[in-house]
Protein backbone atom coordinates (compact mmCIF):
# COMPACT_ATOMS: atom_id res chain seq x y z
CA UNK A 1 0.00 0.00 0.00
CA UNK A 2 1.28 3.62 -0.35
CA UNK A 3 1.51 5.61 2.03
CA UNK A 4 -1.43 8.18 2.79
CA UNK A 5 -1.25 11.38 5.57
CA UNK A 6 -4.53 10.30 7.40
CA UNK A 7 -8.18 8.30 7.09
CA UNK A 8 -10.76 11.16 7.65
CA UNK A 9 -14.56 10.40 7.51
CA UNK A 10 -14.09 13.81 4.29
CA UNK A 11 -11.93 12.30 2.32
CA UNK A 12 -13.23 8.68 0.95
CA UNK A 13 -10.88 7.93 -2.25
CA UNK A 14 -11.16 5.04 -3.56
CA UNK A 15 -7.56 4.29 -4.45
CA UNK A 16 -5.73 5.67 -1.18
CA UNK A 17 -5.32 2.22 -0.45
CA UNK A 18 -3.35 1.46 -3.83
CA UNK A 19 -5.98 -1.00 -4.59
CA UNK A 20 -8.90 -2.03 -7.31
CA UNK A 21 -11.68 -3.04 -5.83
CA UNK A 22 -10.92 -2.61 -1.56
CA UNK A 23 -10.62 0.83 -0.64
CA UNK A 24 -10.97 2.06 3.20
CA UNK A 25 -13.27 4.75 4.83
CA UNK A 26 -14.17 5.72 7.77
CA UNK A 27 -18.02 6.11 8.10
CA UNK A 28 -19.75 8.83 9.38
CA UNK A 29 -22.68 6.64 9.36
CA UNK A 30 -20.98 3.14 10.56
CA UNK A 31 -18.79 4.79 13.14
CA UNK A 32 -15.65 3.57 12.48
CA UNK A 33 -13.57 1.72 9.66
CA UNK A 34 -15.66 0.92 6.91
CA UNK A 35 -14.04 -1.59 4.22
CA UNK A 36 -15.57 -0.63 0.66
CA UNK A 37 -15.62 -2.77 -2.22
CA UNK A 38 -16.13 -1.10 -5.69
CA UNK A 39 -16.81 -2.99 -8.42
CA UNK A 40 -17.93 -0.10 -10.82
CA UNK A 41 -14.12 0.50 -11.46
CA UNK A 42 -14.76 2.15 -14.66
CA UNK A 43 -16.79 5.02 -12.80
CA UNK A 44 -20.16 3.82 -14.48
CA UNK A 45 -23.82 4.30 -12.46
CA UNK A 46 -27.35 4.09 -14.20
CA UNK A 47 -27.87 7.61 -11.99
CA UNK A 48 -26.50 10.42 -11.84
CA UNK A 49 -27.13 12.36 -8.46
CA UNK A 50 -25.94 16.16 -8.37
CA UNK A 51 -24.54 15.25 -4.94
CA UNK A 52 -21.87 12.58 -6.39
CA UNK A 53 -18.25 12.61 -5.52
CA UNK A 54 -17.02 10.63 -8.38
CA UNK A 55 -14.92 12.08 -10.73
CA UNK A 56 -15.48 11.36 -14.74
CA UNK A 57 -19.04 9.72 -13.98
CA UNK A 58 -20.38 7.86 -16.69
CA UNK A 59 -23.67 6.48 -17.64
CA UNK A 60 -23.60 2.50 -17.55
CA UNK A 61 -23.35 -0.25 -15.93
CA UNK A 62 -20.27 -2.28 -13.44
CA UNK A 63 -17.84 -4.24 -16.12
CA UNK A 64 -17.24 -7.87 -15.43
CA UNK A 65 -15.50 -8.21 -11.73
CA UNK A 66 -12.15 -10.25 -12.12
CA UNK A 67 -12.84 -12.55 -9.18
CA UNK A 68 -9.55 -13.53 -8.47
CA UNK A 69 -7.85 -10.14 -7.93
CA UNK A 70 -10.88 -9.01 -5.96
CA UNK A 71 -10.49 -11.80 -3.46
CA UNK A 72 -6.81 -11.62 -3.32
CA UNK A 73 -6.94 -8.18 -2.49
CA UNK A 74 -9.93 -8.54 0.00
CA UNK A 75 -7.59 -11.37 2.08
CA UNK A 76 -4.41 -8.91 1.89
CA UNK A 77 -6.90 -6.00 3.27
CA UNK A 78 -8.31 -7.59 5.89
CA UNK A 79 -4.71 -9.13 7.01
CA UNK A 80 -3.25 -6.25 6.72
CA UNK A 81 -5.92 -4.60 9.34
CA UNK A 82 -6.35 -7.35 11.37
CA UNK A 83 -2.59 -8.23 12.30
CA UNK A 84 -0.53 -5.37 10.04
CA UNK A 85 -0.15 -1.56 11.40
CA UNK A 86 -2.91 -0.47 9.11
CA UNK A 87 -3.89 1.51 11.78
CA UNK A 88 -0.84 3.01 12.26
CA UNK A 89 0.30 4.21 8.35
CA UNK A 90 -2.99 5.53 7.98
CA UNK A 91 -3.48 7.40 11.45
CA UNK A 92 -6.58 6.11 12.79
CA UNK A 93 -7.78 7.06 15.87
CA UNK A 94 -7.72 4.75 18.99
CA UNK A 95 -11.46 5.13 18.98
CA UNK A 96 -11.60 4.35 15.42
CA UNK A 97 -9.72 1.38 15.16
CA UNK A 98 -12.39 -1.36 14.81
CA UNK A 99 -13.72 -2.77 11.65
CA UNK A 100 -17.71 -2.15 11.52
CA UNK A 101 -18.50 -3.24 7.95
CA UNK A 102 -17.73 -4.56 4.54
CA UNK A 103 -19.95 -1.74 2.58
CA UNK A 104 -20.31 -2.60 -1.23
CA UNK A 105 -20.53 0.80 -2.46
CA UNK A 106 -18.02 2.61 -4.87
CA UNK A 107 -18.11 4.76 -7.90
CA UNK A 108 -21.58 3.32 -9.14
CA UNK A 109 -24.85 1.38 -8.35
CA UNK A 110 -23.47 -2.13 -7.55
CA UNK A 111 -26.01 -4.24 -8.23
CA UNK A 112 -26.00 -3.58 -12.24
CA UNK A 113 -22.91 -6.24 -12.02
CA UNK A 114 -24.12 -9.20 -13.77
CA UNK A 115 -22.33 -10.90 -10.83
CA UNK A 116 -23.74 -9.47 -8.03
CA UNK A 117 -25.09 -12.92 -6.11
CA UNK A 118 -21.60 -14.50 -6.91
CA UNK A 119 -20.02 -11.31 -5.02
CA UNK A 120 -22.13 -11.34 -2.08
CA UNK A 121 -21.27 -15.04 -1.61
CA UNK A 122 -17.11 -14.47 -1.91
CA UNK A 123 -17.33 -11.44 0.15
CA UNK A 124 -19.34 -13.88 3.01
CA UNK A 125 -16.73 -16.24 2.54
CA UNK A 126 -13.83 -14.50 2.74
CA UNK A 127 -15.15 -12.62 6.28
CA UNK A 128 -15.84 -15.95 7.32
CA UNK A 129 -12.18 -16.95 6.92
CA UNK A 130 -10.94 -13.88 8.32
CA UNK A 131 -12.83 -14.60 11.55
CA UNK A 132 -14.70 -11.05 11.56
CA UNK A 133 -18.20 -13.07 9.91
CA UNK A 134 -20.21 -13.02 12.81
CA UNK A 135 -19.44 -9.65 14.39
CA UNK A 136 -19.29 -7.48 11.40
CA UNK A 137 -21.72 -6.23 9.09
CA UNK A 138 -22.23 -6.53 5.69
CA UNK A 139 -24.07 -3.41 4.02
CA UNK A 140 -25.30 -3.07 0.39
CA UNK A 141 -25.59 0.82 -0.85
CA UNK A 142 -27.57 0.95 -3.46
CA UNK A 143 -30.16 3.06 -4.84
CA UNK A 144 -32.74 0.38 -5.59
CA UNK A 145 -33.37 1.25 -8.91
CA UNK A 146 -32.53 -2.97 -10.15
CA UNK A 147 -33.76 -4.79 -7.32
CA UNK A 148 -36.60 -6.01 -9.76
CA UNK A 149 -34.18 -8.25 -11.59
CA UNK A 150 -33.43 -12.22 -10.04
CA UNK A 151 -29.83 -11.93 -9.85
CA UNK A 152 -30.16 -9.26 -7.38
CA UNK A 153 -32.51 -10.53 -5.69
CA UNK A 154 -30.64 -13.74 -5.49
CA UNK A 155 -27.98 -11.70 -3.62
CA UNK A 156 -30.12 -10.23 -1.49
CA UNK A 157 -31.32 -13.42 0.03
CA UNK A 158 -27.31 -14.12 0.89
CA UNK A 159 -26.94 -10.88 2.04
CA UNK A 160 -29.88 -11.71 4.27
CA UNK A 161 -27.86 -15.07 5.45
CA UNK A 162 -24.85 -13.45 6.57
CA UNK A 163 -27.03 -10.99 8.65
CA UNK A 164 -26.20 -7.90 6.42
CA UNK A 165 -28.89 -5.19 5.28
CA UNK A 166 -29.43 -2.88 2.65
CA UNK A 167 -29.26 0.91 2.34
CA UNK A 168 -31.99 2.09 0.34
CA UNK A 169 -31.54 5.38 -1.46
CA UNK A 170 -34.47 7.47 -1.52
CA UNK A 171 -33.58 11.21 -2.04
CA UNK A 172 -36.98 12.19 -3.22
CA UNK A 173 -40.14 10.87 -3.56
CA UNK A 174 -41.91 13.36 -6.44
CA UNK A 175 -40.94 12.55 -10.30
CA UNK A 176 -39.37 15.98 -10.70
CA UNK A 177 -37.29 15.69 -7.50
CA UNK A 178 -35.64 12.17 -8.72
CA UNK A 179 -34.85 14.14 -12.45
CA UNK A 180 -33.12 16.75 -10.97
CA UNK A 181 -31.64 15.36 -7.95
CA UNK A 182 -30.69 12.02 -9.18
CA UNK A 183 -31.19 12.36 -12.73
CA UNK A 184 -33.35 9.32 -13.08
CA UNK A 185 -36.89 8.69 -14.63
CA UNK A 186 -37.80 5.20 -12.93
CA UNK A 187 -40.95 6.19 -11.28
CA UNK A 188 -41.80 6.78 -7.75
CA UNK A 189 -43.69 3.28 -7.90
CA UNK A 190 -40.92 1.55 -9.44
CA UNK A 191 -38.90 2.73 -6.62
CA UNK A 192 -41.68 1.80 -3.92
CA UNK A 193 -42.28 -1.91 -5.37
CA UNK A 194 -38.47 -2.31 -5.27
CA UNK A 195 -38.28 -1.02 -1.42
CA UNK A 196 -40.72 -3.80 -0.64
CA UNK A 197 -38.75 -6.21 -2.20
CA UNK A 198 -35.68 -5.20 -1.05
CA UNK A 199 -37.57 -5.11 2.61
CA UNK A 200 -39.28 -8.65 2.06
CA UNK A 201 -35.70 -10.36 1.02
CA UNK A 202 -33.23 -8.55 3.59
CA UNK A 203 -33.30 -6.07 6.57
CA UNK A 204 -33.44 -2.26 4.89
CA UNK A 205 -32.78 1.22 6.00
CA UNK A 206 -33.86 4.22 3.89
CA UNK A 207 -31.06 6.32 2.90
CA UNK A 208 -31.88 10.24 1.94
CA UNK A 209 -29.58 12.82 1.39
CA UNK A 210 -31.06 16.31 2.09
CA UNK A 211 -29.59 19.45 0.44
CA UNK A 212 -30.31 22.96 -0.40
CA UNK A 213 -30.51 23.31 -4.22
CA UNK A 214 -30.30 27.01 -6.01
CA UNK A 215 -31.26 28.20 -2.79
CA UNK A 216 -34.40 26.67 -2.40
CA UNK A 217 -34.24 24.05 0.97
CA UNK A 218 -36.44 21.32 1.08
CA UNK A 219 -39.92 22.38 0.16
CA UNK A 220 -43.22 21.11 1.74
CA UNK A 221 -43.55 19.36 -1.64
CA UNK A 222 -41.18 17.13 -1.49
CA UNK A 223 -41.54 16.51 2.37
CA UNK A 224 -44.96 15.42 1.80
CA UNK A 225 -44.47 13.28 -0.61
CA UNK A 226 -41.72 11.57 0.63
CA UNK A 227 -43.71 11.01 4.30
CA UNK A 228 -46.48 9.61 2.07
CA UNK A 229 -43.79 7.12 0.82
CA UNK A 230 -42.95 6.01 4.54
CA UNK A 231 -46.60 5.35 5.16
CA UNK A 232 -47.01 3.35 2.59
CA UNK A 233 -44.57 1.08 3.85
CA UNK A 234 -45.17 1.23 7.58
CA UNK A 235 -46.46 -2.30 7.07
CA UNK A 236 -42.79 -3.92 6.61
CA UNK A 237 -41.19 -5.34 9.70
CA UNK A 238 -37.47 -4.83 8.12
CA UNK A 239 -38.14 -1.88 7.18
CA UNK A 240 -37.57 0.39 10.82
CA UNK A 241 -34.62 2.92 10.01
CA UNK A 242 -34.03 6.37 7.98
CA UNK A 243 -30.85 7.50 7.76
CA UNK A 244 -30.65 11.38 6.61
CA UNK A 245 -27.72 12.93 5.67
CA UNK A 246 -26.39 16.06 3.96
CA UNK A 247 -23.37 17.14 2.23
CA UNK A 248 -20.45 16.57 3.67
CA UNK A 249 -17.53 16.81 1.01
CA UNK A 250 -17.62 18.95 -2.24
CA UNK A 251 -20.02 17.28 -5.68
CA UNK A 252 -17.59 16.82 -8.92
CA UNK A 253 -20.85 17.48 -11.04
CA UNK A 254 -21.84 20.51 -12.83
CA UNK A 255 -24.64 21.45 -10.54
CA UNK A 256 -21.98 21.59 -7.28
CA UNK A 257 -22.00 25.52 -7.75
CA UNK A 258 -26.31 25.42 -7.11
CA UNK A 259 -25.91 22.75 -4.21
CA UNK A 260 -25.71 23.53 -0.12
CA UNK A 261 -25.69 21.40 3.39
CA UNK A 262 -29.45 21.43 4.47
CA UNK A 263 -29.58 23.36 7.66
CA UNK A 264 -29.33 21.64 10.81
CA UNK A 265 -32.85 22.98 12.02
CA UNK A 266 -34.07 21.68 8.70
CA UNK A 267 -32.84 18.42 8.98
CA UNK A 268 -33.75 17.68 12.44
CA UNK A 269 -37.72 19.32 11.72
CA UNK A 270 -37.57 16.45 8.83
CA UNK A 271 -35.95 13.80 11.48
CA UNK A 272 -39.49 14.29 14.36
CA UNK A 273 -41.86 14.46 11.49
CA UNK A 274 -40.45 10.85 10.01
CA UNK A 275 -40.24 9.32 14.35
CA UNK A 276 -44.37 10.79 14.30
CA UNK A 277 -45.06 7.87 11.73
CA UNK A 278 -42.94 5.61 14.18
CA UNK A 279 -39.55 5.35 12.38
CA UNK A 280 -35.99 5.03 13.93
CA UNK A 281 -34.43 8.21 12.47
CA UNK A 282 -30.62 8.61 12.61
CA UNK A 283 -28.87 12.17 10.82
CA UNK A 284 -25.28 12.52 9.94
Amino acid sequence: MRMVTRLSTTDHNRDIAGLRYVYPVLSRRAGGLSIGINVNTNNACNWRCVYCQVPNLTVGAAPSIDFNVLADELRFFLNDVIKGDFYERFQVDADKRIIKDIAISGNGEPTSAKEFAALITLIGQIAHDAGILPGINVVLITNGSLIQHVNVQQGLKQLHALGGEVWFKLDSATASGRQKINNTRQSVAQSVRNLRLAAELCTTKIQTCLLDYAGNGYSDTEQAAYLAILREVQDLPRLREVMLYTLARPSLQPEAIYLKALAPEAMQHFAEAIRQLGFKVSIH
